[in-house]
């Protein structure tokens, strides 16, 4: 059975996700959530225009560094509707993601750098461990094992 035809400027579901790497459930996906949009067809198929593409890849690029979908539909929620992210809308957002990727980093730098010595000593002890009770605080909850104390339950009267 032939492809369905559809204008120069309209993909569908399958071409879209064929030409963008991304699985046809991930394109509903990102339609249900905004991220995407499409049109229908007098039989309710659903197409898409050619910035679709652009937009796929603008999302999973987002995605490889980190930022959450919600906002990148927040960023793209800031373009025209139906335009291409351009290279100048990516460095925009790049420059005001920079600082939330240098702090994810840091903290990320932080917890290496901790498991390197927690994994170093073999302890793992839960009074001195950088990971499980960072700068002691449990001791300020009193003796005992605390994170395995459960609050007693009252019982009834």
């Amino acid at each position: 059975m032939p492809r369905p035809r559809t204008t120069f400027h309209e993909l569908t579901v399958g071409q879209v996700a064929e030409r963008s790497g991304v699985a046809i459930s991930a394109l509903h996906f990102y339609e249900r959530h905004g991220l995407v949009h499409s049109t229908r067809t007098a039989t309710n198929q659903r197409r898409y225009g050619r910035d679709t593409l652009r937009r796929v890849a603008f999302i999973k690029a987002s995605q490889q560094v980190g930022i959450s979908l919600v906002e990148i539909r927040e960023a793209l929620d800031r373009l025209p509707s139906a335009r291409t992210p351009t290279r100048q809308d990516w460095a925009r957002l790049s420059v005001a993601w920079r600082a939330e990727l240098d702090a994810r980093i840091a903290r990320l730098q932080a917890l290496r750098d901790n498991l390197t010595d927690c994994i170093g000593c073999g302890c793992l002890s839960l009074r001195s461990c950088h990971l499980t009770n960072p700068r002691d605080v449990l001791r300020r909850e009193g003796a005992g094992a605390r994170r395995l104390m459960v609050p007693p339950t009252r019982r009834p009267d």
